[in-house]
């Protein structure tokens, strides 16, 4: 199903650099707010700069795919030199496909990890990758992100009575 996470994870700071090797992957694609980061922080992050070393010495490049401006981006993501891909359009694949055909990587190289089903998850399901839900680091969010949360809602009660999501506290 469209909307169904390959992986579920508490944070995209638990990911198991081992597992990925062993999965093959070689570039994490992130959503930024509220995956990496608060999405009303503009500061940097121990956490993050940890994260994309753990990921660099083990060859697997961190990529952030998002709908924000360049701008936004540029703002958090320069003092790490992490590339992003910014009006991702997402959940549309184009951001995810672009990126795949810039890195030259293999649709099975990648692993597209974010905090909502109705982007993040869509727009890696659609393209082709395999996709990490991960809970939203802060509870709050941008208006627009809102709507989104409601429709989340409705979508996870109906997984409850299907096959519910349940996060793991690893990727595995």
């Amino acid at each position: 199903m469209i909307f169904r996470p390959t992986y579920t994870i508490d944070s995209i700071y638990n990911l198991d650099i081992n597992a990925l090797k062993n999965m093959g992957i070689k570039a994490i694609f992130s959503d930024l707010d509220n995956t990496l980061l608060a999405w009303n922080n503009f500061e940097t992050d121990d956490s993050l700069q940890k994260l994309e070393r753990r990921l660099a010495d083990a060859d697997i490049k961190l990529i952030v795919i998002s709908n924000n401006s360049s701008e936004r981006i540029s703002k958090v993501l320069d003092v790490y030199r992490i590339e992003f891909a910014a009006r991702a359009r997402k959940p549309l694949p184009i951001g995810i496909n672009n990126a795949i055909e810039k890195y030259k990587l293999n649709k099975s190289d990648v692993l597209m990890v974010g905090d909502q089903l109705l982007t993040d998850i869509v727009s890696g399901n659609l393209a082709g990758v395999r996709t990490v839900l991960v809970k939203p680091l802060v509870k709050t969010d941008k208006w627009n992100t809102r709507i989104n949360r409601c429709v989340e809602k409705f979508i996870f009660f109906v997984f409850r009575f299907t096959n519910p999501i349940k996060f793991e506290e690893h990727l595995k």
